[in-house]
């Protein structure tokens, strides 16, 4: 399978919400790319009892299901995770962790809620007051600052990256780095301290964070703790598009139809919120993929009409 340059529809993930996203903007002759990996969607090991005329099926049976369908219509995969978006005239450019460049018509975000932590002593006591699990939204606030950040996929090597040209000294803390070869190699390059083999025990200091303990005995001394676990989080990607949040900060906001307050920005599943419920994101990501494909074929008749085709 040729992944293409550009694409009507790109959906950020592949969990029920994506891909019934990508089945309906399919059958309305969209091409679509869906991006992610089905082994990491919450439906993967779950066991469905409560779904509209199907029970006793695991969560894994129904995904390879679906994206078989997805793929009957037409769509693409590639399973790399996104490190950024931006607009670009007529498109967004997607950028995904090997470094691939795809343009997209219109983007669907149907990528969950959930937010990994590392359930560590001092973690939760410390949120906001040190801790952070987003590296674009609270980078800033460490400038000439000594941190680290926490995690071992592309969220964990693009924010050491990021933290690289901002905080004094950046600690990047993992097991083992499993990030796609470029951006590992931007990572050794990028004068960040990297501790591999080895994980957070405990995140120390009483009003703000004062450092680290790991498992090997090693004491950090940081102000800050960028917790990035897995692919680029949603909050990263969305915030930086100018994508509208909740008050809280912890889901995307949309109207009836999907949208969100970006033109071509559509939203699907438990990102937009409660309930989490399989029926919610399956419905959601419905309305989002007959919106996108709607939305693309409109942008690719008013690029025609720009240049007299």
């Amino acid at each position: 399978m040729a992944i293409r340059d550009t694409y009507d529809v790109v959906i950020l993930g592949v969990g029920p919400a994506g891909l019934q996203a990508a089945v309906h903007a399919g059958r309305r002759k969209a091409s679509v790319l869906l991006l992610g990996s089905v082994r990491k969607s919450s439906l993967f090991t779950a066991h469905i009892e409560n779904y509209f005329s199907l029970f006793n099926i695991s969560g894994e049976e129904m995904l390879r299901r679906g994206t078989e369908q997805a793929r009957q219509f037409g769509a693409d995969f590639l399973e790399e995770s996104v490190i950024g978006i931006a607009p670009d005239e007529h498109v967004f450019r997607v950028t995904t962790e090997s470094a691939r460049v795809i343009a997209a018509r219109s983007v669907i975000f149907a990528t969950g809620s959930k937010r990994n932590t590392l359930g560590v002593r001092g973690e939760k006591k410390l949120l906001g007051r040190g801790v952070s699990y987003c590296v674009d939204c609270d980078g800033h606030f460490f400038r000439g600052q000594d941190v680290c950040i926490v995690g071992n996929e592309s969220a964990a090597a693009d924010g050491t990256l990021t933290l690289t040209k901002i905080a004094g000294s950046v600690h990047l803390i993992c097991e083992r780095l499993e990030a796609a070869a470029n951006l590992q190699e931007e990572v050794y390059a990028s004068g960040a301290v990297i501790h591999e083999g080895v994980r957070v025990d405990a995140i120390q200091g009483e009003d703000a964070v004062e450092g680290v303990s790991l498992s090997d005995g090693t004491r950090l001394a940081v102000q800050g703790v960028f917790i990035e676990l897995g692919a680029k989080g949603v909050l990263e990607l969305a915030l930086n598009l100018g994508v509208a949040l909740d008050s809280d900060m912890k889901y995307i906001q949309t109207n009836k139809q999907q949208e969100t307050n970006i033109p071509g920005i559509y939203a699907a599943g438990d990102i937009c919120g409660m309930p989490w419920q399989m029926a919610k994101a399956v419905g959601e990501g419905c309305v989002a993929g007959m919106g996108a494909a709607a939305y693309a074929k409109k942008q690719k008749g008013r690029r025609r009409a720009a240049v007299g085709e």
